[in-house]
Order: structure tokens, then C-alpha cells, then sequence
């Protein structure tokens, strides 16, 4: 493994950065003649602008693009709701710039002469970065690493389900349960995959091809689903990977008449999809791994520096659901023997508990199975730093081992069982405030808010299937 160079403020237009010079060159002998400048919202999508090739050349974008401040303030539905301090008609929502971060940009395979690059955020007087932004969020636990001598790096892996109907079509149809693309359990089954083997190659081939390097594709536990393994890399540039991945799986799936979801649960009956982390923590320059210690009395050589890491991720991750599970939904994945855990507890190679403890020697680490396919890489990663480091300045010590079956657990934390109750538990954290500060909790704590609300206030289909006869 080695440790990626990544610019994590990027560098302005008209600068000396190589990528900068290498999308000049394309853009010049006619290779690229669309730049998409992108920013990541709450939501963990992207949003943005497409700049036409000669237009950059004349630098629309030497100072970044402008775009609405209300994008880092919205419902998934692009309302905008009230009680978000620094977006609101009071304001008047201006713009904010986004600045792109060079070293991020990619050559799209699957848009014709596109290029993409992601973009930090930045107030056009002052130039001061916005505290909300998904991507500063993570950069700064990132920094708060650095400052404690050390670099986090991660892997990401994805599990989604292909569908048989588009979006355009599940819509007509009034959003009922989708088709599957399959009708039985594909785990591993390289008959059942080799089905829908045209989607999937363009995922690896294409995304890789983007420098979003996929290692592995396979099928998961329930029919039409499957997963996919990024490659490991710094943090800040695996969280890049994750929110490019999705999105570009997404428009390709489109382009090519595929339906696909990362919804964490599209139906009761489903098996959840997942967004697993794996994390391990590195000396400052990242050429060393500190998460084996050879002459360690912890199990399996753990060192202290891991466990306490990992003890600190056990501590907070209820507090810190909101950002690792940010939906309604999510919580619908956690059910007992499902796949999906349910209590936090940790175990070696034990697929059961919400960490499991895997690798050897240097290649030591934690992976993290509570998020699922609808997280924000920025945020949960950020989570889960944080709450690393926390875990590492108070000195926490992980519980006891949990050996067999996690689901039956007794006398432990359970992550929270809906979204109501993951918002009473951010309210009251104290390390939230500590980790990420009170305007950010307040603003993904408003956002969790009116999820919730929204929610609330809408009559189901379950409701009338329950009651319109029988109450």
C-alpha cells in the first residue's frame, strides 16, 4: 500500500497544477469540450455547472463558479425548508463559489469529451470556506489528524440493487416495489451476475478508467443485488471515490437502459444495501501503519492506537448516526439476521457485529458495517474520524470482544431504531459539538429535523392497507 498525494485545497484556475495544464492540453486539440464543475451536497449528491470548452479556455472559472447558497440547504426534494441559519429568504441566498480542487478532476468515459471535477466551497467575499459543506467537513477531521501526528486511510464498498424498470418507469408506476434483476440469491453466484455482467464491467471497466479504481465485483445476498470494492487510499481521496462512484454508476446505469438504487432498504422483504468503511490509521506521511503492534498484549496484536480508535468509533456512532445514517430509511435496515447490524459490538472476522476486526500484521484494521448505500462518504467518513480521534484523546478502551452471534447481544448500545430517535441522541451529544462544532451539528441536526416532519406528515400506503377497511 502506498500512500496517495492528495492537494486538499486544490488550486486556482490559471495556476501550475498538472491536471490543470493536462485539461488545458485536451480541451485545446478538441479531446474534452465539457468541463463539469461539481460540488457535494447534504444529500450526498453531486450539483453544479457545465462549462463549454472554449469558455474555460477564456476563464469563466479562474475564480471558481457561482452557484445558489440554498443547495447546502435543501430537503431531498430541493425544497427550502426553514431554520437553516446561513441559507434562508432573510439572506436573500446569494452565491457561494465553488473552487475546483484540481487534483480531483477525472475524464468521464461514459459523457462524451467530459471532464469532471469536484469543488470545495467558498464565500465570494473573504474567501472563507463554508463550515457545512460536506467535503470541508471531512478535510477538517482530515487536518485534525494531521495535527495528532497521524493519516487515516479507507476503502469503501458498495452494495446496489439493479432493477428491471427505470426510474422514469418505477415513477408512472407510482413508486411500488421494484423488479428486481434477478430472482434469487446471487451471493457469489457467477451464473446469476454474469446476467447482468454488461452493467457491471462498464462499472468496473469505466470507473476505473476514471480513476475510481474498483477491485472487485460480485453478487450479494438477495436477487438483483450486487457489490463492488474501491481501492483504499487516503481518506479525503476515498470519500472522492465513493460520492464519484455513485453518481457515475447512476448515469451510466441510466445512459444504458439500467435501473439501479443505493437506497439503503427498497422493501421490508429486501436485504439492506450497505455502504461499508474499512479504516486504518498511518503515521503522519502515511508510509507506516500503526494498527499492529506486534508485542501487543490485545487480541489478534492489536495496537493501542487501534483500539482506542476504534473504541471512540464504538462510543459515538449512536450519537453520530445522523451523519452515518442520514434517511428515514436507513433505519429500516437494521434488523436482526439480516446482514445489517444492530448492536455495537466488535469481533474478529464476525460478518454479525456493527465492527469487525480484520486483516494481519500492518494490514490490521476495523471495518465499520453500519452505514449503508445512501451514506455521504464526507460526512460518515468525517463521523467516524472524529470520533476516532476522540476515542484517542480520552483514552477509550473497547468492550470485550463479542464472540458469536451479534444479533443477540445483550447489555450493549444498539444504533438507534429510527430517525426520530437518532435526532434525540445528536441533540444531547456533547463529543458531537467537540468533533464537528455547534453550527455544523445545528445544521445537519435541522436537516434530520425536516426528514423527519416530512415524513410525519404523509399518509403511507401501509396506512391505508391497515386501515381503510379495518379501523
Amino acid at each position: 500500500m502506498t500512500s496517495a498525494t492528495h492537494g486538499d485545497h486544490g488550486a486556482p484556475a490559471g495556476g501550475d497544477h498538472p491536471r490543470l495544464a493536462e485539461l488545458t492540453a485536451m480541451v485545446r486539440d478538441g479531446r474534452i469540450d465539457t468541463l463539469v464543475v461539481a460540488i457535494t451536497d447534504m444529500q450526498g449528491r453531486l450539483m453544479g455547472k457545465r462549462v463549454q470548452a472554449q469558455a474555460f479556455l477564456d476563464g469563466v472559472i479562474d475564480h471558481g463558479a457561482h452557484f445558489c447558497t440554498y443547495l447546502l440547504g435543501t430537503d431531498m426534494e430541493m425544497n427550502t425548508p426553514e431554520g437553516f441559519a446561513l441559507m434562508n429568504w432573510e439572506t436573500g441566498y446569494g452565491d457561494w463559489i465553488a473552487e475546483p480542487v484540481w487534483d480531483t478532476l477525472r475524464v468521464l468515459p461514459w459523457l462524451e469529451k467530459t471532464a469532471l471535477v469536484l469543488s470545495d466551497v467558498y464565500t465570494e467575499e473573504g474567501h472563507k470556506e463554508i463550515a457545512v459543506s460536506p467535503r470541508t467537513i471531512l478535510k477538517r477531521q482530515v487536518a485534525r489528524a494531521a495535527d495528532h501526528g497521524l493519516t487515516i486511510k479507507a476503502g469503501s464498498e458498495f452494495e446496489y440493487y439493479v432493477l428491471k424498470e427505470s426510474w422514469e418507469e418505477s415513477a408512472k408506476l407510482g413508486w411500488g416495489i421494484p423488479q428486481r434483476f434477478g430472482y434469487y440469491n446471487e451471493d457469489y453466484h457467477l451464473l446469476q451476475a454474469t446476467k447482468a455482467e454488461p452493467l457491471h464491467r462498464l462499472l468496473r471497466n469505466q470507473m476505473t478508467e476514471a480513476r475510481v479504481p474498483i477491485e472487485f465485483s460480485k453478487g450479494e445476498a438477495a436477487p438483483g443485488q450486487h457489490e463492488v470494492n474501491i481501492r483504499y487510499d487516503h481518506v479525503l481521496e476515498s470519500a472522492d471515490r465513493s460520492v464519484l462512484f455513485k453518481h457515475g454508476a447512476k448515469e451510466i446505469a441510466y445512459l444504458n437502459g439500467w435501473g439501479i438504487t443505493f437506497m439503503s432498504k427498497p422493501d421490508h422483504t429486501w436485504t439492506g444495501s450497505s455502504g461499508h468503511l474499512h479504516m486504518s490509521v498511518w503515521n503522519e506521511d502515511g508510509t507506516q501503519s500503526l494498527t499492529h503492534d506486534p508485542d501487543s498484549k490485545r487480541p489478534y496484536g492489536m495496537s493501542d492506537t487501534l483500539a482506542r480508535f476504534m473504541a471512540g468509533m464504538m462510543a459515538l456512532s449512536r450519537e453520530l448516526a445522523i451523519f452515518i445514517a442520514p434517511n428515514i430509511n436507513s433505519y429500516k435496515r437494521y434488523a436482526s439476521l439480516s446482514w445489517a447490524p444492530v448492536n455495537i459490538v466488535w469481533g474478529r472476522d464476525n460478518r454479525t457485529t456493527g465492527f469487525r476486526v480484520v486483516g494481519n500484521g500492518p494490514g490490521l484494521h476495523v471495518e465499520d458495517r453500519f452505514p449503508g448505500g445512501d451514506m455521504n462518504a464526507y460526512l460518515t467518513y468525517a463521523a467516524m474520524i472524529g470520533a476516532g480521534l476522540y476515542g484517542l484523546d480520552h483514552e477509550l478502551e473497547p468492550p470485550k470482544e463479542f464472540k458469536g452471534n451479534g444479533y443477540i447481544a445483550k447489555d450493549v448500545a444498539r444504533m438507534p431504531r429510527a430517525l426520530y430517535e437518532a435526532i434525540a441522541a445528536l441533540e444531547s451529544s456533547e463529543p458531537a459539538v467537540e468533533i464537528f462544532g455547534q453550527d455544523v451539528v445545528d445544521h445537519y441536526l435541522n436537516a434530520a429535523r425536516v426528514e423527519q416532519q416530512t415524513y410525519d406528515s404523509i399518509v403511507h400506503n401501509w396506512e391505508r392497507e391497515r386501515y381503510l377497511e379495518r379501523s
